[in-house]
């Protein structure tokens, strides 16, 4: 990897990264790296996007794999830090909205005698990790990722997706998995279609309205990092955080 090879980022990004960075130097009063404020967002922006090592990226901008980590860990606490907690991310909706919460599963290369990440539904080793989005698919919030196994349901509770919900009187569509969640929670009826017309079309309806909600996972891993993580299971959640920041960066506007 080369420092001028192009990724598929607007360079509005790199540069918005770049200030964020050059404000924490002046933090730290640290106004000398081998990188610049510039190059070290180039760094981890590939390290994300590609799903890079830290030795082929720290090869490809002249630092060791050790310093590549440094600026990678640094640059990703720094993002994380922007992104919204729950209670403010729900602040954003207006009378009468209604979001999407869905669950997905970050692959890593965990082995099968890790159980606690072992998916059944999924059948694969990963991190569950919860999204509220708006109806258009846009995410509004991104939780902190529990082991594979976890339940949606149990997820969204430990979260505290279901008492903010309760707290705000918003309407939620979910899938299956969140039943049991509250009232203001939609979920689809079981055996529809052995079921009158009316349960039949609400099922129609509530895939329709809940179909824009994978749009938010989609976005997530178009960041190659999370299609099968290498890293350690308690950072998947500081880098989903990092990466919404730079989704919401990416897509305002």
């Amino acid at each position: 990897m080369l420092p001028n090879r192009k990724l598929d980022v607007p360079h509005e990004l790199v540069e918005h990264v770049s200030w964020l960075i050059y404000a924490r130097r002046r933090e730290l009063r640290s106004t000398w790296r081998k990188l610049s404020c510039f190059k070290q967002p180039l760094l981890t922006l590939a390290h994300l996007r590609k799903n890079e090592t830290y030795r082929q990226v720290g090869a490809g901008f002249g630092v060791s794999e050790a310093t590549a980590w440094r600026y990678v860990d640094e640059t990703i606490e720094v993002l994380a830090s922007w992104a919204p907690g729950l209670h403010e991310a729900l602040t954003e909706l207006g009378e009468g909205d209604f979001v999407i919460v869905d669950g997905t599963l970050i692959p890593t290369d965990r082995i099968r005698a890790d159980e606690p990440y072992y998916s059944q539904k999924h059948k694969k080793h990963g991190m569950n990790v919860q999204v509220i989005a708006r109806p258009d698919g846009t995410p509004l919030w991104f939780s902190r990722a529990t082991p594979g196994r976890t339940h949606d349901l149990t997820a969204a509770r430990a979260h505290g997706i279901v008492q903010a919900r309760l707290t705000r009187q918003i309407l939620v569509l979910a899938d299956r998995a969140h039943q049991g969640a509250g009232a203001t929670v939609r979920t689809p009826y079981y055996h529809h279609r052995e079921q009158p017309e009316h349960y039949q079309a609400f099922n129609r309806d509530h895939a329709r309205l809940r179909a824009p909600g994978e749009r938010a996972f989609a976005q997530l891993k178009t960041w190659r990092l999370l299609r099968r993580a290498r890293c350690s299971t308690r950072r998947i959640g500081t880098i989903v955080q990092a990466i919404h920041t730079l989704m919401t960066c990416m897509y305002s506007g």
